[in-house]
């Protein structure tokens, strides 16, 4: 039986060898991380890394991702540091589900010191937009036919729930969907959506189940709510670099 966490601690420090960068954080993404995986679910193991101060002086520009596709079960991808900072001045939800997941497979002091100053670039703006994106997404792609396949339930569930989090407490929502789940929720969908979560947790990758009408209503009707508390919401973007430049300067002067 396969042992993979450790086959995740070895490639990590094989990719900090061969590819001469020091892994700052490296975690869980994806349904394993949202906490509905499938009995057959891969692992998506993504992270962030650093390398020496000289790479970041040259003319001609090292590449900023590092992509270790290693079979159908694993998958693990890196962003640099400067990527990853330029991206959380963006207000780059990803960066932020990275930062929060609950599964962490190694982490720094200079990740907590990144973590704690990416909080001042966080945009409630940019994630209901991405959230909704990713709830109308899932809504085209899951025809009202007889059948549907329940990740896709969940890959709209998640974000609109999300996207709610950010209307009550503005700030980036945990990843965790049982956190999620932690909202008022009104009984009955609390209860189906409950009843959809066994189901998942037993069905294979791409099985269709038939569709849960107070479900699709609940995805249909708060994907055309969240547009329009988007479109509402005012540019939050935090312009200032100040503090991205700091800890930049001061994580690349540690590695060698």
């Amino acid at each position: 039986m396969r042992d993979i966490r450790k086959e995740i601690s070895d490639k990590l420090d094989e990719i900090e060898e061969k590819e001469g960068v020091r892994i700052l954080h490296a975690i869980e993404s994806g349904s394993r991380a949202w906490g509905f995986a499938s009995p057959d679910s891969d692992y998506d193991v993504r992270f962030v890394y650093a390398r020496p101060i000289e790479e970041y002086l040259r003319l001609d520009e090292a590449r900023d991702v590092i992509e270790w596709q290693l079979d159908e079960v694993l998958d693990i991808n890196g962003w640099d540091l400067e990527k990853a900072l330029r991206q959380f001045a963006k207000g780059n939800v990803t960066l932020f589900e990275w930062s929060g997941s609950p599964i962490v497979y190694r982490t720094t002091d200079d990740w907590s010191r990144i973590q704690e100053i990416s909080k001042q670039y966080f945009s409630e703006r940019a994630a209901v937009y991405h959230y909704y994106g990713m709830a109308n997404n899932t809504l085209q792609e899951c025809p009202l036919g007889e059948t549907v396949c329940y990740k896709k339930y969940f890959y709209a569930l998640r974000p609109l729930l999300a996207a709610q989090y950010i209307e009550k407490y503005h700030e980036a929502p945990p990843v965790l969907f049982s956190d999620l789940l932690k909202q008022d929720i009104p009984t009955e969908l609390r209860g189906a959506i409950d009843e959809l979560l066994e189901i998942k947790k037993k069905t294979m990758e791409g099985e269709e189940n038939p569709h849960i009408p107070l479900i699709r209503s609940f995805i249909e009707n708060e994907t055309t709510r969240q547009k329009k508390i988007a479109d509402a919401l005012p540019d939050d973007h935090n312009k200032d670099w100040t503090a991205l430049n700091y800890i930049f300067k001061n994580v690349i002067l540690q590695t060698t």
